[in-house]
């Protein structure tokens, strides 16, 4: 029964010290407000948004997207200009993992306040990259690349790490969920199925290539992390099945590592055994559907 105890005391801490970093100091009032504010809901809870974005692969998936969303040159230079990724990765995090919680299982109301309070920050972001070419954030096309990019790594980390993987009917319902999120951001005509959703980053593939930034940003995700010792381990696992995660030609892009074998017999496992892990620990006290970033 002692030990019984001990394991439940370290699962809740663990959660704990997770969801205090992904969530930040308004996490626990975030949550209250987000699930327990009654109203109509944007996804009912048989929707695959909620499935993929309350699973542990979130994780992955998420680092996945930051990785390739950098290879658009503009996005790129939006986001090391604007974003204050290296100042504070936590709030950023933070920020992130609310607006997907809130959209995901809030209120109609509270997922139409959170993607205004986007649009009106893209509105602000505009500048000139360092080839001298003008970007805005809020520009449909660049917003799409985003979109399809988050999208598909989402997709890619569920299907391989997810606890409940969907069925192909399914991912495609994830896909179409998605798009009445974009479209709230001005994402013009997103992709509402995986057919689509391929053809839709094959469009982009000729804007894409990795710059300096998108190099910087690379080496900052997977080499200096702002994480600390103690959880490096961990951390380094769920980075290098990011990189895994991305398409070929991504990876080549980013001068990443892909050894095959490397990858099925060590880091795949290891991603598995990571995710599991931190699926285990958040699971005490969650809600039925909650998002692990949330």
């Amino acid at each position: 029964m002692e030990h019984a105890n001990d394991t439940i005391g370290l699962r809740a801490q663990l959660g704990q010290l997770l969801f205090a970093r992904v969530a930040g100091p308004e996490g626990p009032r975030n949550r209250a407000r987000i699930h327990g504010t009654p109203g109509p809901r944007w996804f009912g809870p048989d929707r695959p948004i909620r499935r993929v974005h309350g699973d542990a692969s979130m994780f992955i998936g998420g680092l996945s997207a930051l990785l390739l969303q950098s290879l658009h040159p503009l996005a790129m230079a939006a986001v090391e200009a604007h974003s204050g990724y290296r100042g504070d990765p936590w709030g950023r995090l933070q920020r992130t993992s609310t607006f997907l919680a809130t959209t995901t299982y809030g209120t109609a109301e509270f997922a139409e306040q959170a993607c205004a309070r986007v649009r009106a920050v893209h509105d602000r972001v505009r500048g000139v990259s360092a080839d001298g070419e003008p970007y805005r954030a809020a520009d449909p096309r660049l917003l799409g690349w985003v979109h399809a990019a988050e999208v598909d790594s989402f997709l890619r980390a569920h299907q391989r790490y997810g606890a409940h993987p969907l069925t192909p009917a399914g991912y495609d319902g994830y896909v179409l969920d998605a798009a009445r999120i974009a479209q709230e951001l001005g994402v013009a005509d997103p992709p509402t199925d995986r057919a689509e959703l391929s053809r839709t980053l094959a469009g982009y593939r000729p804007e894409l290539r990795a710059t300096p930034a998108a190099h910087r940003a690379a080496r900052f995700l997977l080499l200096r992390p702002p994480v600390p010792l103690a959880v490096r381990l961990p951390y380094g696992a769920l980075a290098a099945n990011a990189v895994s995660l991305l398409p070929p030609w991504a990876a080549r892009e980013l001068g990443l590592p892909r050894l095959p074998l490397v990858d099925q017999w060590c880091v795949r496992p290891l991603g598995s055994a990571v995710t599991s892990a931190v699926r285990w620990a958040m699971a005490p006290g969650r809600p039925a559907d909650t998002s692990p970033v949330e």
